[in-house]
């Protein structure tokens, strides 16, 4: 006897297989056609598409997600199971407006299906924007969409380009379109680059606070740090999220050993710090301390990572089992953009799962940043699915907001993105190495930076609208044809 996998199972991992770390980015494409094989015939009933739709979403979502394991394994489950019938319904909703017949309209499938994702990426808990199909084409012709629409025009766009018949134009079309939107977005360089020093102090993956040293991880960073030169061009240090560990930092001796440095170097330094502010609660900020001891500026993070640094839930998890010792804290959330002064540069500050999500990045860019820093600490995760996707997702934000980027990590990755969302360099897992990167400054807005998300969810609400109001008119009329039919019949 074989065993028959569904179609739809099938798609959903070839999906998978076009995220980072695999990034077999073609995959996401041949993915999406070959579910809509299983989804699209005319006879499916609603409980066939929402199978199929669940089971390409669980296909797409537990290799692509598996990282959430080390955050909460029931959690990772639940989440799995919750978005996959986020595509679920989106089959189903499709399939009752269109009938079945992907021939009437390709676009609202994409439509439904990309109105699922937007969901997933904002609930629940504020969503979770990883594995998405814009991370999947990071490095594909589709990320010069980012610009113009963000990850969601990505994603509509991937389904729209490879579900139903008659591909090949609407491919020609697509091309026409993108071949200008990749090299115009509004932004230029404004003159000067602004040198940076990225130091990832290494260790080892797969550790939790809870059970480190945090003076550990402070000295593999000073040290590394002290091999800097005062000859170097060097024009800041950049530390990555919360290396130092302390109750008051202003009162801690690793602030006066990073304003030594800062002295010895005479640049600023921007630093991770995490600080208690009672026995429920901590902060997680990126400082900038300047060479005569002043902390310049200060921005704490507002978007927190949920079961990896506040537990929701927490009275009822906690009767449950004992995972919640892990956070035994919940992090204090701040308040306000994300954009940072440095000895006059403004820079946008996404602190580490804040990358994920474009607004946090945009509200910097708003606000003058010439550049993007995300300093970020993924040492919790063993193996490189969220490392990998986050730098994807890095990548996204630089095209979107059209600014380089540097990502600072204490065991990887670092790494410095071009406005254009190359990577030019990149340290590896567990290593012990300083980044040296000319970023070239720059302004102006691309055109998704001033509008976001919502109007293109809007229009996607709006056009579902449309087609609910076209099939009620189409059955009315059908209706009406029928009853004069049998009045006909009658009067005969």
């Amino acid at each position: 006897m074989s065993l028959r996998i569904p179609r739809s199972l099938v798609a959903g991992i070839l999906v998978a297989a076009a995220m980072p770390p695999w990034g077999w980015w073609p995959l996401a494409l041949v993915g999406v056609a070959l579910y809509g094989t299983s989804v699209l015939p005319v006879d499916a009933t609603n409980r066939q598409r929402f199978t199929s739709g669940w089971l390409f979403g669980v296909g797409w979502f537990l290799p692509a997600m598996a990282w959430m394991w080390f955050l909460t394994a029931p959690g990772y489950l639940i989440a799995v199971a919750l978005f996959a019938a986020f595509h679920g319904a989106a089959a189903v909703v499709a399939g009752a407006l269109t009938r079945g017949d992907i021939r009437r309209s390709p676009l609202v499938f994409a439509a439904t299906h990309t109105l699922a994702e937007s969901l997933r990426m904002s609930f629940p808990f504020g969503g979770v924007p990883l594995a998405t199909l814009g991370i999947a084409s990071a490095s594909s012709p589709l990320a010069a969409l980012a610009p113009w629409g963000g990850v969601v025009l990505i994603t509509l766009s991937t389904f729209w380009l490879a579900l139903g018949p008659s591909r090949v134009g609407r491919i020609l079309l697509f091309v026409a379109f993108l071949i200008p939107a990749t090299f115009f977005d509004f932004t230029r360089e404004s003159g000067g680059d602004y040198t940076v020093a990225l130091v990832q102090g290494g260790g080892e993956q797969g550790t939790h606070a809870i059970d480190t040293d945090p003076r550990k991880v402070f000295d593999r960073h000073i040290s590394l740090t002290r091999t800097l030169s005062s000859s170097q061009d060097i024009d800041a240090v950049i530390w990555p999220e919360n290396v130092i560990n302390v109750d008051d930092f202003e009162t801690s001796r690793e602030l006066d050993e990073i304003v030594s440095e800062a002295k010895r170097l005479d640049v600023p330094f921007v630093v991770g710090v995490t600080e208690d502010v009672d026995s429920d609660g901590f902060t997680n900020a990126q400082l900038v301390v300047s060479q005569d001891g002043t902390i310049e500026d200060r921005y704490d993070k507002v978007r927190r990572v949920p079961f990896g640094e506040y537990m929701p839930f927490r009275d009822a998890l906690s009767a449950l089992s004992d995972s919640t010792n892990l956070v035994p804290r919940d992090a204090v959330a701040g308040r306000g953009p994300g954009v940072l002064t440095i000895e006059g540069v403004q820079a946008s500050v996404a602190i580490s799962w804040e990358v994920f999500f474009g607004g946090r990045v945009e509200e910097g860019v708003e606000q003058g940043a010439t550049f993007i820093i995300n300093p970020t600490n993924g040492s919790s995760y063993t193996g490189t699915i969220l490392q990998t996707q986050q730098v994807a997702s890095s990548r996204l934000r630089a095209r979107e907001q059209g600014r380089h980027l540097v990502q600072v990590s204490p065991t990887g990755f670092s790494a410095h993105v071009t406005d254009r969302g190359d990577v030019r360099a990149r340290t590896g897992i567990s290593e012990a190495r300083i980044v040296v990167a000319a970023v070239p400054l720059r302004e102006g807005r691309t055109f998704y930076s001033h509008t976001g998300n919502a109007p293109l969810i809007c229009l996607l609400l709006l056009a579902l609208a449309t087609a609910m109001w076209s099939r009620r008119g189409r059955s009315r009329s059908t209706l009406g044809s029928i009853e004069t039919g049998v009045n006909e019949v009658t009067h005969s």
